[in-house]
C-alpha cells in the first residue's frame, strides 16, 4: 500500500463523505475508528473493504492504507486521537428471535448504539429499527456499541407486524410489571422501546400482545437505559446473581 500524505487524498475524501448518513446508504458501508473497533471488527471475523492507520503503526491488515497523522486527523471525526479506520460493509437481516429488540423514533445515534450494546451483553438475538431511528451505522452510534455492531443482526422494519413472536410495549403507564418470561425462554419475544419524548404511538401499541413498564420513582428514563433495564429483567437467571 502506498503512503498518504495529503487530507485532499480522493481516498481520504471518499472516506470523509462516510460521516454523512446519504453517503452512506448509497454506499452501504460504514467506517469505524479507533483500534478497539477494528479489533472487534477482526474478533467477530469481519474484514475491513479498506483501512487507514498512522503510517508506522502497524495497525489493521493488508488493505490498510499508512497515512500521515495530519492526513488522518482531516479525515477523522476523532481529530488527532485516531490512529485506525476501517471501512466495513453493512449487513441487515430478518428480524429474529428468540429475543428482538425494536425501535420506534429512536433519534439519538449514541442511545442506538448503546442498545445494539446492551442486546449483545445481554445475549439477545437482534435490534429491528423502525421509522423515525437513527442510523446505526453512524460514527457516534458505531461508538457508542463498542465493536457490537458486528455482532449483532439488525433489520429495518416497516410494521410491528414483522416483529418475531409475542410483542411486548415498553411503557411508562403500563399496569404490568416487566418481569422474566414465566414460559418457555425460547419461544420468541420482541421488546418494544420507543422515544423518550413521546414513547410508542398508540397504534404500535395496539399491535402488542401485552405492554409493561419498569417501576421507578422518577417519571422516565433514557431510551438506551430503559432498553437496558429491560433486557437485564427479561433474561436475569438466579444464576446470575452472587453474594458478596
Amino acid at each position: 500500500m502506498t503512503q498518504i500524505a495529503s487530507p485532499h487524498n480522493p481516498r481520504l475524501k471518499a472516506l470523509r463523505r462516510l460521516q454523512t448518513r446519504r453517503e452512506r446508504a448509497r454506499s452501504g458501508s460504514f467506517l469505524a475508528e479507533g483500534e478497539d473497533l477494528v479489533a472487534a471488527a477482526e474478533h467477530a471475523g469481519r474484514v475491513a473493504l479498506e483501512g487507514f492507520r498512522v503510517a508506522g503503526s502497524g495497525l489493521g491488515g493488508a488493505n490498510f492504507h499508512d497515512v500521515q497523522p495530519d492526513a488522518l486527523a482531516a479525515a477523522s471525526t476523532l481529530g488527532s486521537s485516531s490512529r485506525v479506520i476501517g471501512v466495513y460493509e453493512q449487513r441487515w437481516s430478518e428480524p429474529a428471535g428468540p429475543l428482538c429488540v425494536y425501535l420506534h423514533g429512536v433519534a439519538d445515534p449514541g442511545n442506538v448504539g448503546t442498545i445494539i450494546r446492551s442486546v449483545q451483553a445481554f445475549g439477545a438475538s437482534s435490534v429491528a429499527l423502525g421509522p423515525g431511528c437513527a442510523d446505526p451505522h453512524s460514527p457516534k452510534a458505531v461508538r457508542a456499541s463498542m465493536g457490537a455492531i458486528f455482532a449483532i443482526r439488525l433489520a429495518r422494519v416497516d410494521g410491528v407486524s414483522e416483529l418475531p413472536g409475542e410483542r411486548i410495549a415498553l411503557l411508562a403507564d403500563a399496569a404490568e410489571i416487566l418481569s422474566r418470561h414465566a414460559e418457555d425462554p425460547a419461544s420468541p419475544r420482541t421488546l418494544l422501546v420507543g422515544s423518550e419524548r413521546e414513547g410508542l404511538p398508540p397504534d404500535v401499541v395496539a399491535a402488542c400482545e401485552r405492554s409493561a413498564r419498569i417501576p421507578i420513582a422518577s417519571e422516565s428514563l433514557n431510551a438506551a437505559m430503559a432498553a437496558t433495564v429491560a433486557l437485564y429483567e427479561m433474561t436475569r437467571q438466579p444464576s446470575r446473581v452472587t453474594a458478596s
